[in-house]
Parts: C-alpha cells; sequence; structure tokens
C-alpha cells in the first residue's frame, strides 16, 4: 500500500517513519510512505510561499489553491495506482474503525495536511477529496492527525502485524461496538490484584464466556452510548 503526504513540515515525520511496526513494514515492502513538500509547487521562487492572507479580510492565512492543486496532479501522475484523496480537517467525516478497515482496502492514499487556517476552498472544490476528521479538536496541523490515519490503516494490512487475527478482537474491529475485554499476563498476583481464575484453567469455552461478559460490562460502564447504537441498529 503507498500513502502519499502532502505536507509543510515533511520532517515531522521522520521519528515516525523509523519506530516499530510501521518501519518493519515499510522495511519488509508492504507499505510505501513518500513525503511531499508544499513548498516545492510554490509560484514564489525566492521565499517558496504557499500562504496568503483571505479575501474578506479575518485572521490567519491561507494555504494558496495552485501548490496545492499542482502537487496532487503532478505526485498522481508518478504513479498507477488509483489514488484516494483524504484532506485532514475538523470539519470531516470522524475516522472510527469502520473508515479505517474501509481506507485499508485502497492501493493509495493521498493525505493533504494543512497549516493555519485551512485551505483555499478551491482546493477541495477542484480536488474533491474526502475530508476526515480524527476527533472533535483543533490541532496545530494535519500532520499529526495523518500519522493517526496511517497508523490505524498500516496495522490493518496483511503481513503487518505478527498474528494475522491480532486485530479482531479490537474494540470497534469488523463492526464490533464493544470494547475489548481486560488482559493479563505474568505475574499472577501483584499488590493483591490476581488473575482471575477463569483465564487459568485452559476451559477455552469459559475463557470466551467470560470475556464476552466482561466486553460487555465494560462498554456499559465506560461507553453505554456504544450499546444503544448497536440495539438501535439491530430494530433499523
Amino acid at each position: 500500500m503507498r500513502f502519499d503526504i502532502v505536507t509543510l513540515f515533511p520532517a515531522i515525520f521522520d521519528g515516525y517513519l523509523t519506530q516499530s511496526l510501521l518501519n518493519k513494514a515499510i522495511q519488509r515492502g508492504l507499505v510505501e510512505i513518500h513525503r511531499h513538500d508544499l513548498r516545492n509547487w510554490s509560484n514564489d521562487p525566492k521565499h517558496h510561499k504557499i500562504d496568503d492572507r483571505p479575501f474578506g479580510g479575518g485572521p490567519g492565512m491561507l494555504i494558496q489553491v495552485q501548490p496545492t492543486v499542482e502537487c496532487v496532479e503532478e505526485v498522481e501522475r508518478d504513479c498507477e495506482l488509483p489514488t484516494r484523496r483524504i484532506l485532514l480537517t475538523p470539519q470531516g467525516k470522524k475516522l472510527d474503525q469502520r473508515l479505517a478497515e474501509d481506507l485499508a482496502m485502497s492501493p493509495r492514499l493521498m493525505l493533504l495536511c494543512g497549516r493555519y487556517e485551512g485551505f483555499d476552498q478551491r482546493v477541495m472544490d477542484i480536488l474533491e477529496p474526502e475530508e476526515i476528521s480524527v476527533g472533535d479538536f483543533v490541532l496545530n496541523g494535519g500532520e499529526v492527525a495523518a500519522m493517526i490515519v496511517v497508523d490505524a490503516v498500516v496495522r490493518l494490512i496483511p503481513g503487518v502485524l505478527g498474528d494475522e487475527l491480532s486485530h479482531f478482537d479490537d474494540s470497534f474491529s469488523r463492526g464490533n461496538r464493544m470494547l475489548e475485554f481486560p488482559q493479563y499476563t505474568r505475574p499472577r498476583e501483584y499488590r493483591g490484584h490476581s488473575v482471575p481464575e477463569v483465564l487459568l484453567e485452559g476451559d477455552h469455552q469459559r475463557i470466551a464466556a467470560w470475556r464476552s461478559a466482561a466486553s460487555r460490562a465494560r462498554t456499559a460502564e465506560r461507553r453505554g452510548d456504544l450499546l444503544n447504537d448497536s440495539r438501535d441498529a439491530e430494530t433499523e
């Protein structure tokens, strides 16, 4: 799978791309991540300026339409894979596990990282990207949001995780509306807190039942809205 990240600050990704499972996936050729400095498409040869004041006044600056559109079009021509354009913005559709699973089916994602007050509206009008938000809050730029999208998607690509089934029981995976059950490892007892006996008995049927009940109880306690959403879906 290929990611193309359009950003004003490509160096922000330096550490992120060299760590953990993502780095291993890149080394094994399962994932390609290409960063593109938007300033390289500026019409200002001296200062490489890509932002300007908004017409009509107001605070802040906007990323200009010309460098953004020309960058995306040129980068897309470099590779024959069909591109799914994603613009990271708090105004977009909220990222959830179902959307991450959908994105993971695409061979190529183009992630547009905004800064300042965002993009000139004509970027959206001309490129028609999908607009995605990682939450109801505002970041300094789209780079951290892009990392979240990459992280959520990459782990779903076959071969990236050591155990191909390890993400199946994750909260929200495959339409699951339950939070994940509690898990334990050694030692069996620590500071008066013991591992539930059912997990030590080797009875897989009882363990599965315990985990299902624990998952539902945790969801009811922490995210009762998920249970309500599940019931609503069943009645539709």
